[in-house]
């Protein structure tokens, strides 16, 4: 088959030559999870410490400053740009495991996987969290993707759980996709596939040895040292509150927005009246309706991830799809009913949702008002002005560039589409480019500083109901494919 042009290598180029136009003492190991001198903890597991212990013997060459743990809010242009090349640079794990998921697909759906890539590459929500808010998920993504196409082949199931186990240990969100991982290597790879009955013990050996010991290597020096709850208190902070600092889009966005709505003319608890809409980080109070606990947030969280996995599992031959999906909706499970869901984690739905988004029309109507409320929702994470041009004008590109693309590489389906569905995706997504225009800039200029809380408030809410909207559009499709 000839190549698919423009190639990930091509549109890799591109996009780095973009982000490049972004630019404008290490702690001893037992001391890792102790450090508190700045408020920006490491609260990440182990092999994230090692890799960046990797990044500061090169960091000092450039700025030794920079390693300097009470040299607080420090930001030479050696550091900026340090620390913008290295996140392209460890992005080319992102762009090799994008040609993997291309290569591993045949005939009339390569196309189709060559346009998914590609939109992942170009994601506006990796370049707004890692070349701009600066973070290094596309590293990690790129793992994530490496893992779930290494499952697609049955020699490759074994790695593909070990790599998993490794991206776990760089960062623990990635256990809102476990359960599937879990499931799915169960099914296909420790027991028979004749009968569920059937125990393949040496592949359960290969598989547990294994895993333990990728968690032996990242958290076993801390145990010596007696230092495992101490590192628990810190990838786990129960004590942060239910939502984050600016609300995830999630039902418990629409919960909050409830309760403030339900303010006006109803008894309220007076210490609650600020408590959800100030945009800090900490425990969340709510004025009329009741509280929602941590154990509340588990439960929904296990009851919605356990649905599909039920499916998952009683399939009698689990395809790549099937556990693709999986995945995806353990990802909006845990975003949608989690404890104090941070808004990036909504690239832990879109991500794998892309590589299946493209199946046939179905799937595609789900994911549209996914990409647009996803997308969305980040822009408050870039706040200033000189953002404002950068985060609008990239992501309604890559919106309609995609969404266009995208429409007419997606097949016809065999099952009927639900009608209700598509015109909630076309009407969802022509309130976005309204809303995104008077929250970030009219209503400043209506109200100037006062109601400062309502734009946020607005984002969320709108985002909220696109992902919900999307979620159960998906399990619809999921359930009836």
């Amino acid at each position: 088959m000839s190549d698919i042009y423009p190639t990930i290598a091509q549109c890799a180029i591109v996009a780095t030559a973009f982000k490049i136009l972004l630019f404008p003492a290490y702690l001893p190991l037992w001391d890792w999870y102790y450090e508190k001198t700045s408020e920006w903890t490491l609260d990440y597991p182990p092999f994230f410490a090692y890799f960046e212990w990797v990044m500061s013997q090169a960091a000092k060459l450039a700025d030794p400053a920079m390693l300097r743990v009470y040299n607080l809010e420090y930001d030479s242009w050696q550091t900026v740009y340090f620390q913008r090349f290295t996140v392209i640079a460890t992005e080319l794990a992102l762009i090799y495991a994008l040609q993997l998921y291309v290569e591993s697909s045949q005939g009339m759906a390569k196309r189709a996987a060559q346009a998914a890539a590609i939109s992942v590459l170009l994601s506006p929500g990796l370049l707004i969290i890692d070349h701009i808010h600066f973070q290094y998920n596309g590293a990690m993504y790129g793992i994530l993707i490496a893992s779930l196409v290494l499952a697609r082949q049955k020699s490759g199931l074994l790695a593909s759980g070990l790599v998993f186990a490794a991206l776990l240990c760089m960062k623990h969100i990635y256990l809102y996709l476990a359960p599937a991982y879990f499931v799915y290597l169960l099914r296909v790879y420790c027991l028979s596939p004749k009968s569920i009955f059937h125990i393949q013990f040496l592949n359960c050996v290969k598989l547990g040895a294994g895993i333990l010991a990728v968690f032996g290597l990242a958290f076993g020096p801390f145990a010596l040292q007696g230092q495992i709850p101490q590192i628990l208190s810190r990838l786990f902070p129960f004590s942060r509150g239910l939502c984050h600092a600016y609300w995830a889009p999630n039902v418990w966005a629409i919960y909050s927005f409830t309760d403030r709505v339900l303010i006006y003319g109803l008894p309220v608890k007076a210490e609650a009246l600020h408590s959800v809409t100030r945009g800090l980080v900490g425990d969340t109070a709510f004025a009329v309706l009741p509280e929602i606990t941590p154990r509340i947030c588990f439960g929904l969280t296990l009851l919605f991830q356990v649905i599909p996995l039920v499916k998952l599992f009683l399939c009698p031959s689990p395809t790549w799809d099937i556990f693709i999906g999986a995945v995806t909706l353990c990802g909006y499970a845990s975003f949608l009913f989690g404890w104090h869901v941070h808004e990036k984690a909504i690239l832990l739905v879109i991500i794998p949702f892309s590589l299946i988004a493209l199946k046939d029309r179905r799937h595609l109507s789900a994911f549209r008002p996914l990409a647009v409320a996803g997308h969305v929702s980040l822009f408050p994470l870039l706040f200033t002005p000189a953002e404002f041009p950068i985060k609008t004008v990239y992501t309604i590109f890559w919106l309609v560039l995609f969404l266009m693309v995208f429409d007419r590489l997606a097949p016809a389906s065999s099952r009927r589409r639900t009608f209700l569905l598509d015109r909630f995706s076309i009407l969802y997504i022509a309130i976005s480019i309204p809303l995104i225009i008077y929250c970030s800039f009219l209503h400043q200029v209506i109200f100037r500083k006062e109601y400062e809380f309502l734009p946020l408030m607005f984002m969320s809410s709108y985002s909220a109901v696109g992902v919900v909207g999307s979620w159960i559009g998906f399990m619809a499709v999921y359930f009836t494919s």
